[in-house]
């Protein structure tokens, strides 16, 4: 694609940061003047007091779980009312007033409930940014990235980018046309206009129109956007709604999703949707943050975490670093479009991030056929290695490179038939009563899409993230032997079949209540009776149930045992002259016992 480069007066305007944008006064605006185009992100308002929102948590309990028992639990913890989110088992779950504050405490009780998945609060993210084709000479971050050279082969065409945030400017110049119905999160009805100024900086970064003799020009020109608010005005978000907002998009046909917030993935809400969206055909991106220190989020390939880069390819300095970036973009001084029709440059992982769901846009539309697995490498075996050689801390696997990433989607060809693998892990047999917890291992050499559970070959429930863990309602099945089957798919549809697991169901076995002691009695020697050389003691036992096991002792020593009667050849010539004494004793399979005993005199 060829780009008219003309010249025109730059209207620059900041951009908030993505981890939690804040509002500049105009005072601030005015005394920043032209500081606000410089390297350094915005710094966000405070974030609300707490860091997440009060007497609301996220719990996820184990596929399969039966209503009512999930309910009951949630109960004991003082829950008012839950609501699901979209597709992924998580449920958002109101708390009443004396539980503010509590959040917590909650959400580690719940952690320990063997039918819980997960539970965790619903933390505030802030924005990372910090912060034409007229501005198109300043666009350094599309040179740098071979984004130019990738035109010639694609623009994106046909592919929606979802852009999660404050909303989108949908009258702005550069992106009026290209704009999808969206939704808003925050207020629960369709206005997705800006009210923050963030998500029309991270629209315009991705898709903003280009080749029009005005404005800047964007990664993925051909693209649509797919304004999904979930903010309030002051630029934050919850990871409730950014999980309801990726299952949504996905839903609705976007191949991309763009979260220009501090890692997202550190939630497990978050990377539930991520993996749901994933089985949809989308790939998902976050930003790392804006922190300049180390977040130990481990690293997960359900999405893709972004850091940023200097027009050198330094990593910037307030970038934040850690096991869970993947990937590396530009991120300092990047132009774009700002709410209101004007354009400005924006720093920070909020624009890194847009720049590099942009070039996965370029990449599946060279190659509609690619799986969310095949972009992922895609993306990374090309990028530009920066730093350590290898994956690494700063920038992941490198760079985005957006004319070697082309290349490689042209000539890529996406065979994936090998099946997943599945095992169950416990139970492996014996019997189950009540709420069982089945536990599945799954593997493939892309990625697992979901795992689903057969009982009698019966579909359960289905899971969509790791570990795979279901709770069965045993109560559901008659009593007696039954199998259980998992089946684990990957996102080409490729199926992988446990082996069967027997195990018998007894919910309804009647149990005997036993508290009879047996009947046990010394029918020879007579107590009192006078013995002499060999004697016959003769020793008889009965139960209501079952006699498990009869012992003789003679002067407190034993003798002889047996499992209900006994006879015993007492030798007396070694006993002791004056009175012997014989007790015998029975037992019962629960434990009831009962005790005989007789006087003898030599």
């Amino acid at each position: 694609m060829h780009i008219n480069k003309q010249v025109i007066t730059n209207r620059s305007q900041s951009v908030p940061r993505p981890m939690a944008v804040a509002a500049v006064s105009l005072a601030a605006a005015l005394a920043c003047g032209a500081a606000w185009a410089q390297d350094q992100p915005e710094q966000p308002a405070p974030s609300p007091s707490t860091g997440w929102a009060l007497g609301r948590i996220l719990v996820a309990p184990k596929a399969g779980l039966p209503e009512a028992e999930f309910d009951k639990i949630l109960k004991g913890h003082g829950a008012l009312s839950k609501r699901k989110l979209n597709g992924i088992g998580v449920h958002v779950v109101e708390l009443p007033i004396q539980s503010k504050g509590r959040e917590h405490a909650l959400v580690q009780a719940l952690a320990r409930n063997p039918h819980i998945k997960f539970a965790e609060v619903d933390a505030y993210v802030q924005p990372s940014s910090t912060a034409n084709d007229t501005y198109f000479p300043n666009a350094w971050h599309l040179t740098k990235t071979g984004t130019t050279t990738a035109w010639d082969s694609s623009i994106g065409s046909g592919v929606t980018i979802a852009i999660l945030d404050s909303g989108v400017d949908a009258t702005h110049p550069d992106l009026a046309g290209k704009i999808v119905a969206g939704y808003n999160f925050f207020d629960g009805n369709a206005d997705t206009s800006d009210v923050y100024g963030h998500g029309t900086k991270s629209a315009g970064t991705a898709a903003a129109a280009t080749n029009n003799g005005a404005g800047v020009a964007a990664v993925a020109a051909g693209s649509n956007i797919m304004p999904i608010r979930v903010t309030g005005t002051d630029g934050w978000a919850t990871f409730s709604a950014l999980a309801s907002g990726t299952t949504w998009a996905a839903d609705r046909g976007a191949r991309v999703i763009s979260m220009s917030f501090q890692n997202p993935s550190s939630s497990s809400s978050v990377l539930s949707a991520a993996s749901y969206a994933r089985g949809k055909g989308a790939v998902v991106f976050g930003a790392a943050g804006n922190t300049s220190a180390y977040d130990a989020t481990p690293a997960s390939d359900l999405m893709t975490i972004v850091s940023g880069t200097t027009s050198s390819d330094a990593r910037a300095s307030w970038s934040t670093y850690g096991p869970s970036v993947d990937l590396a973009a530009p991120g300092s001084g990047v132009y774009t479009t700002t709410r209101g029709g004007g354009y400005g440059t924006w720093s920070g992982t909020s624009a890194a991030t847009p720049v590099t769901a942009g070039v996965a846009a370029l990449v599946i539309a060279a190659n509609p056929a690619l799986r969310p697995a095949d972009i992922d490498m895609i993306l990374q075996t090309t990028a530009l290695d920066l730093g350590t050689a290898g994956k690494d801390e700063y920038y992941g696997h490198g760079r985005v490179d957006a004319a070697a990433a082309i290349a490689a989607a042209r000539t890529a060809v996406a065979t994936d038939t090998q099946s997943p693998m599945a095992s169950i892990s416990s139970p492996t047999g014996g019997t189950v009563k009540g709420i069982a917890t089945v536990n599945v291992s799954a593997s493939d050499n892309v990625g697992v899409s979901k795992v689903s559970l057969f009982v009698g070959g019966t579909l359960l429930a289905s899971d969509v993230a790791a570990p795979y863990s279901f709770s069965w309602d045993t109560t559901t099945r008659a009593d007696g032997s039954t199998t259980l089957v998992a089946k684990a798919y990957d996102a080409s549809g490729n199926v992988g079949t446990s082996q069967s697991v027997g195990v018998t169901v007894a919910n309804n076995t009647v149990t005997v209540v036993d508290s009879t002691p047996p009947v046990v009695t010394i029918s020879n020697p007579k107590n009192g009776s006078t013995v002499s050389g060999n004697v016959n003691v003769s020793v008889g036992a009965s139960d209501n149930v079952q006699v498990s096991g009869v012992s003789l002792f003679i002067n407190g020593k034993q003798v002889a045992s047996g499992t209900s009667s006994l006879s015993y050849n007492w030798n007396t010539r070694k006993a002791p002259k004056g009175t012997n004494s014989i007790q015998a004793t029975a037992r019962d399979a629960i434990g009831n016992t009962a005790t005989t005993s007789v006087q003898v005199m030599k």
